[in-house]
């Protein structure tokens, strides 16, 4: 929808959904959608009124008076969704559903669309532009188990030349002409390796799907089932979560989930705008002067709608919009 939006030009317009496909969206998506209006630049982006309408009033706590008096003064109106009847509006766009599928946005622009599944190849493609590439090569080797992970996602590490040289978690892949600039880190986290590309932040936000119950609860099982398997996050990345509401920390403590995702490091840290403004707060120390010092180009991916450059940190050069679960 963002692209689709960005592309056709809706700043200070009013976006409203209708069609067929309207009914086929939950009401969770619903909100999202209209969230996302930052996204695309449209003043507001709202869904018409019709029988998820009448769901949520009561699932919320409205008598059946009040249900039947909504939906008649709606019909009475006009304002009842019918999508057999099309209204009449200033411009026209046509999305099929069935076309849908899972997308990502960066490095530095909501409406930057990537298909899930083109995202390694458009991160390679991208990196290269964010890369000063004539820098002499570091005197280390890579060794070779971290060619195909990215990053490292097992204990892969960088083998110095020293004689009894300690295995370290390394962010480090230098295969398929990903630029690589590995840079050893010592700090409060222990010892690791740096490089361009490392995910240095992750946030699950407020923006835009933080008030959709499944994608909440779908990182959640995420983190569950990761847990379970024994993986962390690396030391490298900054985790963060704070959620639009309270209803989100009620339904996790419900569902029995926070530990698995505190586990991962994902601890609550609020309510509200984070990630997307900048108010994750800065890396830490080690992690910011070996960027900076090195001129590393690190990632943030975060649930938000806005990723333009240098908002989200002033140390994170790529940023990508995902859902929580990614």
């Amino acid at each position: 929808v963002t692209d689709m939006l960005r592309r056709h030009g809706v700043v200070g317009k009013f976006v409203e959904f209708y069609g067929e496909g309207v009914a086929e969206v939950p009401l969770a998506n619903r909100a999202t959608l209209g969230n996302m209006s930052p996204e695309f630049g449209s003043t507001c982006a709202i869904f018409p009124i019709d029988g998820e309408t009448i769901n949520y009033l009561r699932l919320t706590g409205r008598t059946d008076q009040e249900l039947a008096l909504v939906e008649a003064y709606a019909k009475e109106q006009g304002m009842w969704h019918d999508p057999d009847r099309e209204p009449a509006y200033s411009e026209y766009l046509e999305l099929d559903l069935g076309t849908v599928v899972p997308s990502i946005a960066g490095p530095k622009r909501p409406q930057d669309r990537i298909l899930l599944s083109e995202s390694k190849t458009a991160f390679r493609k991208d990196i290269h532009n964010y890369v000063e590439e004539n820098h002499p090569a570091p005197e280390t080797k890579l060794d070779e188990a971290v060619d195909e992970s990215f990053p490292a996602s097992d204990s892969a590490a960088l083998s110095f030349a020293d004689d009894g040289a300690v295995r370290v978690q390394s962010a480090a892949n230098g295969s398929e002409g990903r630029p690589s600039k590995p840079v050893k880190v010592t700090g409060e986290r222990g010892e690791f390796i740096l490089d361009h590309g490392a995910v240095a932040v992750a946030g699950i936000t407020s923006c835009t799907n933080t008030s959709n119950p499944s994608v909440m609860i779908g990182a959640a099982l995420l983190a569950r089932n990761a847990v379970e398997k024994g993986l962390t996050s690396k030391p490298w990345v900054k985790t963060n979560m704070a959620p639009g509401s309270q209803v989100v920390t009620d339904y996790y403590e419900k569902a029995g989930l926070w530990p698995y995702l505190e586990k991962l490091g994902f601890y609550l840290g609020g309510y509200g705008c984070t990630t997307c403004i900048g108010n994750t707060g800065p890396l830490p120390d080690e992690i910011s002067r070996a960027v900076n010092e090195e001129d590393l180009t690190v990632v943030a991916v975060l649930s938000g709608n806005r990723n333009f450059e240098g908002r989200i940190s002033p140390d994170v050069k790529m940023n990508y919009l995902a859902s929580p679960p990614l």
